[in-house]
């Protein structure tokens, strides 16, 4: 959502997110996907955010603030923002302003707003009472992170609790409002995208942040130690993506509490995400099977061990609970037949990423002549370089076999790899917007293992009107229009 185009220095629920539906209506799409909706956390990472819950307050449109008349035009004093790149801080200020002057106004003028806003509340209440508190209380820390506030509040005394509750009303109704706002706009551009036929998938991060308010709020559902800080941490071993592996730092779930609690947690967050979209990435599936525990004294992934999950009986609950499991297994990385029978054992569609196709001979799974039905075919994700860049950077050999699958990536690579997904037999194909622009490495979204520089890229302006023919000519060449249509 951030990548979208807009003056305001970030994509957001605005104009931008509308006329993005309309191209993807007018290229014959069914699905849109996007990465978490969460506030951005360490390094601008969605997957490092303060909740599992929240939706970022940076993608709350000033346009549609005016509409609502929370804002005045003459309140956005429009700032130079870069049109290419997300400046995080700068946006998060200026969007903070706003936000500001819009809950100042809501407090003292009659707003139609009142009753959507008080439903809102009771709604939400079992997650938004406690984010909207730990982040008045962040506000009051200096922004510390939560094991270093004091005690009484650290570990939810009740008594210092109620004291705080009382004392920063103000500021959690702020909070709760700027989530309502997010809450609103968020399903105003879903409704429009259902009536446009194109549904939503979003991603669901497998782990959270240490400094988060779900930690905070529920630390025995974490292996936390004596000082309320993790005991062990979660990340991967070294891999394709890392020599040295990944140590992501997320503190552990404590799988037999949540187990007692019959996944209480887990359910809320599922449901709650499932309101937010129509289907879901499970990001990191494999941690559903094992996961790679670290000791958070270690400074590297290089030394941990696989501890087992109770993912099936997981799985089980969430169906009983929601019906169904509208879910997408990300199933990259070293996948053991465990985790293979678990995605298998719910029906979930895994990933066949192409990128990842022509490492090996014609057994490689990721190939599309060995793609099964019930599978989601990508060009690349948000973790990999551009199908542009990717290619340029392949070794003679590599080249050679990609060439030979596709000779058409000589001159067009990133077009190529789109028509390998397109033919591919599985049931949903997706391309990264800027595979669809033929973009070389700059336009790279994340380069895992490294802490600084990533999620920043955006779109300068919309889809051009020949590609977005080009793409829906090609879907209904391959039959996806009317095999995916909703």
């Amino acid at each position: 959502m951030t990548s979208l185009p807009s003056k305001y220095g970030i994509g957001d629920f605005g104009p931008a997110a509308f006329q993005w539906i309309d191209a993807l209506a007018r290229a014959k799409q069914s699905w849109w996907q996007v990465l978490p909706l969460s506030p951005p956390g360490k390094g601008n990472s969605p997957y490092q955010s303060v909740s599992a819950f929240a939706i970022s307050p940076d993608l709350i449109s000033p346009e549609k603030l005016m509409e609502d008349g929370l804002i005045e035009q003459s309140d956005v004093a429009e700032p130079s923002f870069r049109s290419d790149r997300v400046e995080f801080e700068k946006v998060h200020d200026f969007k903070a302003d706003l936000l500001e002057r819009a809950w100042a106004k809501y407090q003292i003028a009659k707003s139609p707003l009142r009753g959507a806003f008080v439903r809102f509340r009771s709604r939400h209440a079992e997650w938004l009472d406690d984010f909207a508190l730990f982040m008045a209380l962040r506000e009051a820390n200096d922004g510390r992170e939560w094991a270093r506030w004091p005690e009484g509040v650290a570990r939810r005394t009740p008594a210092v609790m109620a004291e705080a509750r009382s004392e920063r009303n103000d500021r959690i109704g702020r909070h709760q409002f700027v989530q309502f706002l997010a809450w609103r706009q968020l399903q105003s551009v879903r409704n429009y995208a259902r009536d446009k036929g194109v549904g939503m998938i979003g991603d669901l991060p497998m782990f959270v942040s240490a400094d988060s308010s779900d930690v905070w709020s529920h630390p025995n559902q974490f292996l936390l130690d004596a000082n309320l800080r993790p005991r062990v941490v979660a990340g991967v071993p070294p891999d394709f993506f890392s020599k040295s592996g990944q140590r992501w730092g997320n503190p552990l779930y404590n799988w037999n509490r949540m187990a007692r609690d019959h996944f209480g947690w887990w359910t809320s967050r599922v449901r709650f995400a499932l309101q937010q979209t129509d289907l879901l990435r499970i990001d990191h599936f494999r941690g559903l099977s094992e996961c790679w525990e670290i000791p958070a004294s270690h400074r590297t992934a290089r030394r941990g061990r696989w501890a087992s999950v109770p993912g099936e009986k997981l799985l089980q609950y969430l169906r009983h609970e929601l019906h169904a499991l509208p879910f997408i297994a990300e199933d990259l990385g070293l996948i053991t037949p465990d985790v293979q029978r678990l995605r298998d054992t719910f029906g979930l569609p895994g990933m066949r990423v192409l990128q990842f196709a022509f490492g090996s001979d014609a057994s490689n799974p990721f190939l599309p002549h060995n793609h099964v039905p019930n599978a989601v075919a990508y060009t690349g994700t948000h973790d990999n370089d551009t199908s542009a860049g990717w290619f340029a950077s392949l070794s003679d050999r590599e080249r050679h076999r990609v060439l030979a699958y596709a000779p058409d990536a000589a001159h067009d690579p990133a077009w190529a790899m789109i028509r390998l997904a397109w033919s591919s037999v599985a049931n949903l194909a997706i391309a990264p917007a800027q595979d669809l622009l033929g973009l070389g490495s700059n336009a790279r979204m994340n380069v895992p293992g490294t802490a600084s520089g990533n999620w920043a890229w955006r779109l300068t302006e919309p889809l051009p009107d020949a590609l977005i023919d080009r793409l829906g000519e090609l879907t209904e060449t391959f039959g996806r229009f009317r095999a995916a249509a909703r």
